[in-house]
């Protein structure tokens, strides 16, 4: 009768822990859907802000048509991109981030674009946007790897696999924004190679060699100070 009642306890006790694992990891990955609908609410916002955009420099860019077509097919590939799963996503949405930055680039070299109102104010949009995506990327990727980790340690790992738990990818960033600027101040540096160099610094001074010991029963001679002859010998002496 207690083994019986020591093995319901028992049984209890595993029932009340894998309900929990299960709904941490239910809790979890509700977290990552939601992390991912935040992404795809400033996707879908550079989506609408791109035609707009195009339409707004081709007027003027007439001998760079082969940038506006890039961008639009890259919109074109993130747009359809979503249904293919996060990597490839993440991939489409990433070469559309590269053809914008060749447009913005090209953009500068046209003085009218420039000082166009309305392309001024599209582009301080588009770049708000691309700070908004960069916080919910990061964001997500932050909660795929809590999941992650929490899928692949144990106990966790014991239900997560025959319940369907298994790892999310993550929504990486294009290479060029995980590279760490180079950033050269150059301070003094040109002002350094213009300057002569410095002279060096004079030798020590050695000091004068001490007088020769004298004889026994004589005083020592004290050497001439400056110009001055040396006191006569004292006759009393």
């Amino acid at each position: 009768m207690e083994i019986v009642l020591i093995l319901g306890v028992v049984a209890v006790i595993i029932l009340v822990v894998g309900v929990l694992i299960y709904n941490g990891l239910v809790q979890r990955r509700l977290r990552i859907d939601e992390a991912f609908a935040q992404i795809e609410v400033q996707l879908k916002r550079r989506w609408d802000l791109i035609p707009n955009l195009v339409d707004a420099v081709k007027g003027y860019m007439g001998f760079e048509q082969k940038v506006l077509t890039d961008v639009t097919e890259a919109r074109a590939n993130a747009v359809s991109a979503g249904a293919k799963g996060t990597h490839e996503q993440a991939l489409a949405e990433n070469a559309l981030t590269s053809t914008l930055r060749s447009l913005f680039a090209t953009v500068e070299n046209y003085p009218e674009l420039k000082a166009n109102q309305n392309v001024l104010e599209l582009q301080e949009q588009l770049t708000t946007t691309e700070n908004q995506i960069s916080f919910a990327r990061q964001h997500y990727n932050a909660t795929v790897l809590d999941y992650n980790t929490s899928v692949a340690t144990f106990p966790n790992v014991i239900i997560a696999g025959p319940l369907g738990f298994s790892k999310r990818d993550f929504f990486d960033a294009e290479p060029e924004a995980e590279q760490v600027p180079e950033v050269d101040l150059g301070f003094g540096k040109d002002d350094d190679e213009d300057k002569p160099a410095a002279p060096p610094p004079p030798p020590p001074q050695q000091a004068p060699p001490p007088p020769p010991p004298a004889p026994a029963g004589q005083a020592p001679q004290q050497p001439p100070t400056g110009n001055r002859p040396p006191p006569p010998p004292n006759p009393q002496g």
